[in-house]
C-alpha cells in the first residue's frame, strides 16, 4: 500500500512539473474571490489529481483536499478527519503570484496524512529540478529530478548552529506583524511556502517563520520531520504534528493556520524566537 500512494505521488508530481513548465509563458493568471491568484496551470494540476486519484477517492477512508476545490469546506469538520484514515492534500502551484510572473521559485506539493499524522509527500519544483519527498520509510532530495543526471540524497535530522551566515526564511506578511533582531542571523523572503520549508531541511536556512494553509505544508510536512525539524507554535512552542482542526481558524475554506510556527530544531526554537518582537 505504501508503495502504491507513493509511486501515485510521484507519477503525479512529474506530469504535474510538466505542466507547470509547458504553461508558465501563457499563465493566463486572474483573480479569485479572496484577491490571490490563480493561472491556468493550477486549473490543470488540480484536474490532473483528480484523474491520477479518481479509483482511491471512489474507496472509503480517503478524502482529497484541494486548494483549488471550492468545497473544501465539508471537510472542515474533526470528527469526519478522525473518521477518515487517508486525507490527502493539494496545492497545485504554491507561490502562484511568483509562477504568474515566471519566476523559478514556484513548487507543486502534495502529502498523505494517515490516521491525522503526515506519513508520504513531495514537493517539486520544476524550473529548479529539484524534488523533495518521503516515501514513508526515508526523505529525500533530488537533484536534476526525473532525468537521466538525478543526484539523490537522503535527509537526514539537521541542527544548523546559528551563525552571522545564518539565514531565517520568512513569508511576506512577516513584517506586517514582527520585528526582528538582525545580529547574528539574517532573514530572507521567498514568498513560497514549498521553499520555506524545504529548504531548511537541507541547510538552506536554519528555519522558517510561517503562517498559511493544510495544503502549503502537507507535502512537506513529513520530510520536516525526517529533518529532524518541526513547527511550533510561536506563542506557546507547542509542536504541530498531527491533524487537529484547533490549530487552525475557524473559516473551512481557507484551511488557515490560526498562529505563526516557527520551523527549527528542538534547540533553534527558543533562539530564534527571542529574536522575533511584535512589531
Amino acid at each position: 500500500m505504501r508503495e502504491k500512494y507513493y509511486k501515485i505521488i510521484e507519477d503525479f508530481v512529474e506530469e504535474a512539473g510538466e505542466i507547470a513548465l509547458d504553461l508558465i509563458e501563457d499563465s493566463q493568471p486572474a483573480f479569485k474571490k479572496d484577491h490571490s491568484i490563480i493561472t491556468k496551470a493550477d486549473k490543470a494540476i488540480s484536474e490532473l489529481a483528480h484523474r491520477h486519484l479518481a479509483d482511491i477517492l471512489q474507496t472509503p477512508g480517503h478524502i482529497l483536499i484541494d486548494e483549488e476545490d471550492p468545497l473544501i469546506a465539508k471537510y472542515f469538520d474533526q470528527n469526519l478527519l478522525n473518521k477518515t484514515p487517508f486525507i490527502w492534500a493539494l496545492d497545485p502551484i504554491d507561490a502562484t503570484r511568483s509562477y504568474a510572473n515566471r519566476m523559478s521559485q514556484y513548487g507543486i506539493s502534495i502529502g498523505l496524512i494517515k490516521d491525522l499524522k503526515p506519513w508520504l509527500g513531495a514537493v517539486y519544483f520544476p524550473s529548479l529540478q529539484e524534488l523533495f519527498y518521503c516515501d514513508g520509510d526515508h526523505s529525500y532530495f533530488v537533484q536534476n529530478a526525473f532525468s537521466a543526471d538525478e543526484k539523490k540524497t537522503i535527509i537526514s535530522p539537521i541542527d544548523q548552529e546559528i551563525t552571522g551566515q545564518s539565514i531565517l526564511l520568512c513569508n511576506d506578511g512577516f513584517f506586517k506583524k514582527f520585528d526582528w533582531d538582525y545580529k547574528d542571523c539574517h532573514v530572507m523572503i521567498q514568498a513560497c511556502a514549498a521553499v520555506e520549508l524545504c529548504w531548511p531541511t537541507i541547510g538552506r536556512g536554519c528555519g522558517a517563520v510561517f503562517r498559511s494553509s493544510l495544503w502549503d505544508f502537507a507535502g512537506s510536512w513529513p520530510i520536516i520531520q525526517s529533518a529532524g525539524l518541526a513547527l511550533r507554535s510561536f506563542e506557546s512552542g507547542q509542536v504541530l504534528d498531527r491533524l487537529e482542526l484547533d490549530f487552525f481558524n475557524r473559516d473551512g475554506a481557507t484551511w488557515k493556520l490560526k498562529e505563526y510556527q516557527v520551523l527549527s530544531s528542538e534547540r533553534n526554537y527558543p533562539i530564534l524566537k527571542k529574536k522575533i518582537t511584535k512589531a
